[in-house]
Protein backbone atom coordinates (compact mmCIF):
# COMPACT_ATOMS: atom_id res chain seq x y z
CA UNK A 1 0.00 0.00 0.00
CA UNK A 2 1.39 3.57 -1.08
CA UNK A 3 1.91 6.03 1.34
CA UNK A 4 -1.19 8.37 0.32
CA UNK A 5 -3.03 5.26 0.37
CA UNK A 6 -1.64 4.45 3.65
CA UNK A 7 -2.72 8.21 4.89
CA UNK A 8 -6.78 7.52 3.65
CA UNK A 9 -6.88 3.91 4.83
CA UNK A 10 -5.54 5.60 8.66
CA UNK A 11 -7.96 8.57 8.43
CA UNK A 12 -11.10 6.70 7.57
CA UNK A 13 -10.44 4.14 10.23
CA UNK A 14 -10.05 6.94 13.04
CA UNK A 15 -13.05 8.70 11.56
CA UNK A 16 -15.14 5.03 12.08
CA UNK A 17 -13.04 4.69 15.56
CA UNK A 18 -15.89 5.03 18.61
CA UNK A 19 -12.42 4.88 20.54
CA UNK A 20 -8.85 6.20 19.99
CA UNK A 21 -6.87 3.49 17.94
CA UNK A 22 -3.14 2.46 18.95
CA UNK A 23 -0.39 3.16 17.14
CA UNK A 24 0.72 -0.54 16.78
CA UNK A 25 -2.55 -1.79 15.96
CA UNK A 26 -2.30 0.54 12.73
CA UNK A 27 1.35 -0.39 11.94
CA UNK A 28 0.34 -4.36 12.53
CA UNK A 29 -2.79 -3.68 10.25
CA UNK A 30 -0.75 -1.87 7.47
CA UNK A 31 2.37 -3.64 7.81
CA UNK A 32 4.73 -0.90 8.74
CA UNK A 33 7.08 0.09 11.42
CA UNK A 34 5.39 2.26 14.22
CA UNK A 35 7.33 5.37 12.72
CA UNK A 36 6.04 5.24 9.39
CA UNK A 37 2.48 5.64 11.33
CA UNK A 38 3.74 8.40 13.64
CA UNK A 39 5.13 10.17 10.27
CA UNK A 40 1.55 9.53 8.35
CA UNK A 41 -0.14 11.11 11.26
CA UNK A 42 2.30 13.86 10.81
CA UNK A 43 1.37 14.78 7.33
CA UNK A 44 -2.57 14.15 8.01
CA UNK A 45 -2.14 16.78 10.42
CA UNK A 46 -0.34 19.02 8.14
CA UNK A 47 -3.08 18.40 5.65
CA UNK A 48 -5.32 19.67 8.56
CA UNK A 49 -6.98 16.52 10.09
CA UNK A 50 -7.63 17.11 14.18
CA UNK A 51 -6.16 14.28 14.94
CA UNK A 52 -5.02 13.38 18.79
CA UNK A 53 -2.51 11.01 20.29
CA UNK A 54 -3.80 10.49 24.05
CA UNK A 55 -2.30 7.90 26.02
CA UNK A 56 -5.10 5.30 24.88
CA UNK A 57 -4.17 5.74 21.04
CA UNK A 58 -4.87 7.97 18.08
CA UNK A 59 -8.01 10.35 17.98
CA UNK A 60 -9.60 12.00 15.29
CA UNK A 61 -11.66 15.01 16.39
CA UNK A 62 -14.77 15.80 14.84
CA UNK A 63 -16.57 18.57 15.81
CA UNK A 64 -20.32 18.14 15.53
CA UNK A 65 -22.34 20.35 12.66
CA UNK A 66 -24.20 22.08 15.12
CA UNK A 67 -21.34 22.91 17.99
CA UNK A 68 -19.36 26.35 17.67
CA UNK A 69 -16.10 26.72 18.52
CA UNK A 70 -14.09 29.83 19.55
CA UNK A 71 -10.70 31.12 20.50
CA UNK A 72 -10.29 32.99 23.51
CA UNK A 73 -7.38 34.74 24.67
CA UNK A 74 -7.54 35.09 28.32
CA UNK A 75 -5.46 36.59 31.52
CA UNK A 76 -5.98 35.62 35.14
CA UNK A 77 -3.77 34.29 38.49
CA UNK A 78 -3.56 30.54 38.98
CA UNK A 79 -6.01 30.75 41.97
CA UNK A 80 -8.48 31.63 38.87
CA UNK A 81 -8.19 28.64 37.24
CA UNK A 82 -10.80 26.38 38.76
CA UNK A 83 -13.32 29.72 38.17
CA UNK A 84 -12.36 30.29 34.80
CA UNK A 85 -12.92 26.50 33.98
CA UNK A 86 -16.28 25.77 35.58
CA UNK A 87 -17.84 29.22 34.36
CA UNK A 88 -17.39 27.56 30.84
CA UNK A 89 -18.48 24.42 32.35
CA UNK A 90 -21.29 25.19 34.15
CA UNK A 91 -22.58 27.61 31.34
CA UNK A 92 -22.68 24.68 28.75
CA UNK A 93 -19.17 24.59 27.11
CA UNK A 94 -16.36 22.90 26.63
CA UNK A 95 -12.88 23.47 26.82
CA UNK A 96 -11.00 21.48 24.30
CA UNK A 97 -7.04 23.02 24.77
CA UNK A 98 -4.95 25.30 26.28
CA UNK A 99 -2.68 27.11 24.29
CA UNK A 100 0.45 29.24 25.39
CA UNK A 101 2.95 31.22 23.39
CA UNK A 102 6.66 30.63 24.49
CA UNK A 103 9.59 32.77 23.92
CA UNK A 104 11.52 29.46 22.73
CA UNK A 105 9.82 26.89 21.89
CA UNK A 106 6.83 28.89 20.36
CA UNK A 107 3.13 27.30 20.51
CA UNK A 108 2.42 24.68 23.30
CA UNK A 109 -0.64 22.98 23.68
CA UNK A 110 -2.27 20.81 26.06
CA UNK A 111 -5.18 19.25 25.82
CA UNK A 112 -7.78 19.42 28.02
CA UNK A 113 -11.38 18.08 26.71
CA UNK A 114 -13.20 19.17 30.26
CA UNK A 115 -16.72 18.81 29.62
CA UNK A 116 -18.41 18.87 33.11
CA UNK A 117 -17.62 19.81 37.10
CA UNK A 118 -16.43 16.49 37.81
CA UNK A 119 -13.76 17.20 34.89
CA UNK A 120 -12.56 20.36 35.77
CA UNK A 121 -12.56 18.99 39.57
CA UNK A 122 -10.11 16.05 38.39
CA UNK A 123 -8.23 18.42 36.59
CA UNK A 124 -7.62 20.50 39.49
CA UNK A 125 -6.93 17.67 41.76
CA UNK A 126 -3.84 16.56 39.35
CA UNK A 127 -2.44 19.76 38.84
CA UNK A 128 -2.89 20.14 42.90
CA UNK A 129 -1.41 16.46 43.99
CA UNK A 130 1.25 15.95 41.09
CA UNK A 131 2.61 20.07 42.26
CA UNK A 132 2.53 20.62 38.88
CA UNK A 133 2.43 24.72 37.52
CA UNK A 134 -0.17 25.11 34.86
CA UNK A 135 1.41 25.87 31.39
CA UNK A 136 -0.01 29.71 31.83
CA UNK A 137 2.50 29.95 34.97
CA UNK A 138 5.08 30.34 32.04
CA UNK A 139 3.35 33.33 30.30
CA UNK A 140 2.35 35.64 33.36
CA UNK A 141 -1.50 34.31 32.80
CA UNK A 142 -1.87 34.84 29.54
CA UNK A 143 -3.13 31.74 27.48
CA UNK A 144 -5.23 30.70 25.02
CA UNK A 145 -8.11 28.61 25.08
CA UNK A 146 -10.34 26.67 22.29
CA UNK A 147 -13.81 26.57 23.72
CA UNK A 148 -16.97 24.72 22.32
CA UNK A 149 -20.87 25.28 22.98
CA UNK A 150 -24.20 23.84 21.46
CA UNK A 151 -25.09 27.01 19.39
CA UNK A 152 -24.19 30.82 19.02
CA UNK A 153 -26.47 31.85 22.46
CA UNK A 154 -24.46 29.84 24.52
CA UNK A 155 -21.05 30.55 23.54
CA UNK A 156 -21.90 34.35 23.63
CA UNK A 157 -23.44 33.76 27.14
CA UNK A 158 -19.97 32.09 27.96
CA UNK A 159 -18.13 34.85 26.43
CA UNK A 160 -19.86 37.54 28.05
CA UNK A 161 -19.45 36.15 31.85
CA UNK A 162 -15.88 35.40 31.09
CA UNK A 163 -15.31 39.48 30.06
CA UNK A 164 -17.14 40.83 33.42
CA UNK A 165 -15.11 38.45 35.54
CA UNK A 166 -12.18 40.27 33.72
CA UNK A 167 -10.95 37.01 32.37
CA UNK A 168 -11.07 37.68 27.99
CA UNK A 169 -7.94 39.78 26.98
CA UNK A 170 -9.91 43.44 25.79
CA UNK A 171 -9.20 43.09 22.15
CA UNK A 172 -7.83 46.91 22.36
CA UNK A 173 -4.70 45.99 24.10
Amino acid sequence: MRGEERRNYILSLLKDAKEPVKGGELSNRLKVSRQVIVQDIALLRAEGADIISTPQGYLLLQNAKNTVRRIIAVKHEEKDIEDELKTIVCMGGKVLDVTIEHKIYGEITGRLMLKSMYDVDEFMEKLKSNKSKPLSYLTDGVHIHTIEADNEEIMDRIIDVLKLKGYIIPSEV
